[in-house]
């Protein structure tokens, strides 16, 4: 058996949870890699056979998605031609991180693709969304990387087809300390920006800032900011007190996994980001919906609490892994129809437990 493993490369979460799953999928079969985007800090230790520039959202610097040049990085002609490129005939079928161009290869040559991915999570009627609709972006996540078969990945098991984070070894294995600073990742903020915020809510705290825009470490009284790097990261958020991060879905999980004390800044522009901040202030994480100086005081709030939520997350990568390869050979997958899901079972988890429950804002 022959497949292609299909990632986006926008971001680092993506490509740190592939880093957990290429090795099972290995042990299986042949597995060919390809990465689309150009936005991520992590490699991949593994040959990528396919480099297509796809479709990536570009970050801006005062807390959201550019729109603009996000528009003006697109280039449909040259995705078409990538999509036309990408041989998926060669494969018994794809599995799909929220990857455009192999997707739409996918649903136009009809390959089976399934998708395994936190975004086809948030394609559920019963997962948490942000009040204010949003129909462009509810629009750009169903389409975005068409999928036959979805295998979703979310904060809480919110229906039998949702399954629990994938937390990556290196953080399951880390040692978990307090050195009593803050980590921070906010990519869609200035550097400066953050400085004048960070540096005005309490001279005593440390904080260890993560920046894509920085070339090298810079050290400004009580703020560290560090080019992103995947160990230096994973070093800084085990050693911290809290976390105060975009609400993506790797790192708050993470966080949340570690024990961390965690706070999200939702990135504007962008809905599965909204949604994340939907879910997590149901769980009672505190989330801001952009940093301002007028949010100082809830920082401060947060950092002189003990809030924290203690949740259990189960290692069932390899699980849920075994399950898309069964239900591919008993022919539960098929590229034919793209409305044909597969329903799954999964042991209730651990309930989550809080402390000290800081209102959101």
């Amino acid at each position: 058996m022959k497949i292609l493993y299909a990632i986006q490369g926008t971001g680092n979460g993506h490509l740190s949870r592939a880093r957990e799953i290429i090795p099972l999928l290995r042990d299986k079969c042949e597995v060919d890699i390809l990465v689309s985007g150009y936005q991520s800090e992590v490699e991949l230790p593994f040959e990528v056979k396919y480099k297509p520039r796809g479709l990536s959202f570009m970050f801006g610097k005062k807390g959201g998605v550019d729109l603009w040049n996000t528009y003006i990085e697109a280039n449909s002609k040259l995705f078409m031609e990538e999509v036309r490129s990408i041989p998926v005939r060669d494969y018994d079928f794809v599995i799909n991180d929220f990857e455009p161009v192999s997707a739409w290869a996918c649903h136009f040559k009809k390959v089976p693709c399934i998708a395994f991915s936190h975004q086809c999570a948030l394609l559920d009627k019963n997962v948490p969304r942000p009040k204010k609709k949003d129909f462009i972006g509810s629009l750009i996540l169903k389409n975005y990387a068409p999928s036959t078969s979805r295998f979703g990945l979310h904060f809480c098991k919110y229906s039998k087809d949702i399954f629990t984070p994938v937390i990556r070894s290196e953080i399951r294995n880390i040692e978990n300390t307090d050195a009593g600073h803050y980590t921070v990742y906010l990519p869609s903020y200035d550097d400066s920006f953050l400085l004048k915020i960070l540096q005005n809510i309490d001279e005593n705290i440390k904080w260890q800032v993560f920046s894509k825009r920085a070339p090298q470490v810079t050290i400004q009284k009580n703020v560290e900011i560090y080019p992103v790097t995947n160990d230096g990261f994973i070093r800084s958020m085990a050693s911290s007190t809290g976390v105060l991060c975009g609400a993506g879905f790797e790192t708050p999980a993470e966080a949340m996994f570690l024990g961390k004390k965690l706070m999200v800044v939702p990135m504007q522009n962008q809905y599965e980001q909204q949604c994340n901040a939907a879910a997590l202030k149901a769980m009672g994480v505190p989330v801001i919906k952009k940093l301002k100086e007028k949010h100082i005081e809830t920082i401060r709030e947060w950092i002189s609490s003990d809030f924290k939520i203690e949740i259990s997350y189960p290692d069932i990568t390899a699980r849920i892994v075994n399950q898309i390869f069964e239900s591919f050979i008993l022919g539960l997958i098929d590229g034919s129809n793209p409305k044909k899901y597969i329903s799954l079972t999964y042991p209730a988890e651990k309930k989550t437990k809080r402390k000290n429950k800081l209102p959101a804002h």
